[in-house]
């Protein structure tokens, strides 16, 4: 579980956002959704400990990250898996090499130990045999699934999505989607997703957070999202919609 409590950032005097408070549960996949310059990236990076609040409080389980120092944050980080918009791989080390990083970073596993450990994830994301293989040789799809197989590979607590589907098509977004949400389960991780596709919100989107103007609007569940009395997660809904058709008629 992940808690945010009174959450407020501002930058150079702009409240970016404004008293927070939100719930985020383990074993489900829970979704951050907004308009472009909402707040939502901002508040996953605050999440996350890459900004530093004003003010509030951000709890992992039972501990109050905000109160740490850099030291024992290090002792939480090594419980997060991050899988970032763009895949974030060393385009000069190998699918294998990308994985493997966070071990050779936060253990002192053994060669073999961590070549299996390896191989294992990327089984677990449908890359078998693909160890030898460089970022440029891949599919967006790819590049994401290898990005998971990173984040997973120190069995994290937690699992911190932004925008991953971004880039690309509706099927192999449905993949990306369908993935993380049986790993969520799987692992019984608290992931939360940072997304502007409203496909990932109603295919599994078991909780959802909708950020209007830096502040929470509305909160809930895939099932009730349509049927919300909420004039600006509506419009955010339908605008949402207009703008994958237009995509797809491209």
């Amino acid at each position: 579980m992940i808690r945010a409590e009174h959450i407020v950032k501002s930058f150079d005097g702009r409240v970016v956002l404004d008293d927070i408070s939100v719930e985020f549960e383990t074993g489900k996949t829970n979704l951050i959704i907004g308009r472009s310059g909402s707040g939502k990236t901002v508040l996953l990076k605050s999440l996350v400990g890459l900004h530093e609040v004003d003010s509030g409080r951000v709890w992992y389980d039972q501990t109050d990250f905000t109160s740490l120092g850099f030291r024992d944050r290090k002792a939480i980080r090594k419980d997060i898996g991050m899988i970032f918009q763009g895949g974030a791989l060393l385009d000069s080390s190998t699918v294998e090499e990308n994985v493997r990083l966070p071990l050779d970073l936060f253990t002192n596993q053994s060669a073999s130990e961590k070549r299996d450990r390896v191989n294992f994830c990327l089984q677990r994301v449908r890359l078998n045999n693909a160890n030898g293989l460089y970022p440029a040789e891949l599919s967006g799809g790819m590049i994401k699934r290898v990005a998971i197989a990173r984040a997973i590979v120190l069995n994290p607590k937690y699992l911190f999505c932004d925008e991953p589907n971004s880039g690309l098509d509706p099927q192999t977004s449905v993949v990306i989607d369908n993935l993380i949400h049986e790993i969520t389960q799987e692992y019984h991780i608290t992931t939360i997703i940072n997304t502007h596709d409203m496909n990932s919100v109603l295919e599994i989107g078991e909780k959802i957070v909708y950020i209007h103007e830096g502040r929470k609007w509305w909160e809930g569940s895939k099932e009730n999202i349509l049927q919300a009395d909420n004039r600006e997660l509506n419009d955010f809904v339908f605008a949402s919609a207009m703008a994958k058709r237009a995509r797809q008629a491209q």
